[in-house]
């Protein structure tokens, strides 16, 4: 089939700019229960009708817009934005069914490139029975996406996650499984330390409780841990040659940001452990450098790792600034508590800003060292030589 071309949309298009901020202002300025539920209800209903238009422009035009001038009312519509994409409710049958997609994130490093591959059935089924045993609630109908997906390979977009959920929603009430093309993915960039996402959707009766610790015997904390040690067990054939956590699993927007937030101290984690192999020496052998890195504000601190009496940079960790941190959180803290929790102690703090640059050849960042040089990462050639791939 040829694809056509839409019409213009403009003047629409600012119309509906216009209603979403007016009702995301609405929300943020809500001041009871009741208010919440109006205007919940009218902000849902126009994000629901622009994403069945395909219309991602103008929610990306009006979330830009709040987010410059009202914080509150942004996080009120990308609150809305997020639901829509990630939740629905369907009738199959005669019965009505939420929809949820969830992801069950798992950390992951190793020395050698981390799988991104399609899951056979018995995987998926072995999956499926542990996260139906330790994190849905009773008798919620679980489909999988059959790719445990590299970060690079999500949804990109508002559009194209509300279609997931709903090729999942579908896939649930047949075997289960959705199958994604490997053709169709986009290629995965290979780091040392990265994040795999298990995707998929958990249908329940409507108003049923969808999560272990919505169940009046369940408890989040137990769940997590019979998830980390069962659910574990099935993911870790899945990532063979790897050192891998396991996170919560649970709404998909949610449970990315949680791993996002994870991922940080755990890629200072890989990066200490693979030096301290790779190099034959012990934590305290190496010396740390952290810097702050702008673009148009504070977009991320980077961390350099020396061999102390060395001022090559071995390797770097990007540690970029999320939900609503800036220059006035003490991200620096946080860093040094972990590399201290490490073992590394030897630690230069860099209070002057450095530009976001990246090398023109390969596009890796470039990490600074104790001197306050900013340097491309490299092992010692004799080290480097024994790797796979080199990796950023």
């Amino acid at each position: 089939m040829i694809k056509r071309n839409r019409p213009s949309r403009r003047g629409r298009s600012t119309a509906d700019e216009v209603d979403l901020v007016r009702l995301a202002r609405g929300m943020a300025d809500s001041s009871s229960r009741v208010e919440d539920t109006f205007w919940i209800a009218r902000l849902s209903a126009t994000v629901a009708r622009l994403l069945a238009d395909r219309d991602e422009e103008t929610l990306n035009t009006a979330l830009e817009q709040l987010s410059q001038h009202d914080v509150d009312a942004y996080n009120a519509l990308a609150d809305a934005v997020e639901a829509a994409c990630e939740s629905l409710r369907i009738e199959h049958d005669g019965t009505s069914w939420d929809v949820l997609l969830f992801t069950a994130p798992v950390l992951a490093w190793s020395r050698w490139q981390i799988p991104s591959e399609t899951l056979s059935a018995s995987a998926l089924q072995a999956l499926r029975v542990q996260l139906g045993a330790h994190v849905m609630a009773r008798g919620v109908k679980i489909a999988l996406a059959d790719v445990l997906f590299s970060p690079d390979q999500l949804p990109r977009g508002f559009v194209a996650t509300a279609d997931l959920t709903q090729a999942l929603a579908q896939a649930a009430f047949g075997n289960g499984t959705l199958q994604v093309p490997q053709r169709e993915l986009p290629e995965t960039k290979q780091f040392l330390s990265d994040t795999r996402y298990l995707i998929g959707a958990a249908l329940v009766p409507a108003g049923d409780a969808i999560f272990r610790w919505q169940e009046d015997d369940g408890e989040r904390e137990e769940a997590l841990k019979q998830w980390t040690r069962q659910g574990g067990a099935a993911l870790q054939p899945l990532l063979a040659g790897c050192a891998m956590e396991p996170c919560m699993p649970g709404a998909y927007h949610a449970a990315w940001r949680e791993a996002d937030r994870t991922s940080r101290a755990y890629s200072l984690q890989a990066t200490v452990t693979f030096l301290a192999v790779t190099l034959n020496i012990e934590a305290g052998q190496l010396q740390a450098a952290i810097a702050p890195f702008v673009g148009r504000q504070l977009e991320e601190y980077r961390v350099g790792f020396v061999q102390r009496g060395h001022d090559q940079v071995l390797h770097g960790v990007v540690w970029p600034l999320l939900d609503g941190e800036d220059e006035h959180t003490d991200v620096v803290g946080e860093i040094e508590a972990v590399l201290k929790n490490l073992g590394v102690t030897d630690i230069r703090v860099h209070e002057h800003d450095f530009p976001l640059d990246y090398c023109d050849d390969c596009g890796a960042p470039f990490y600074p060292n104790p001197e306050g040089d900013l340097l491309h990462a490299e092992l010692p050639e004799e080290e480097a030589s024994e790797q796979a791939r080199h990796l950023h």
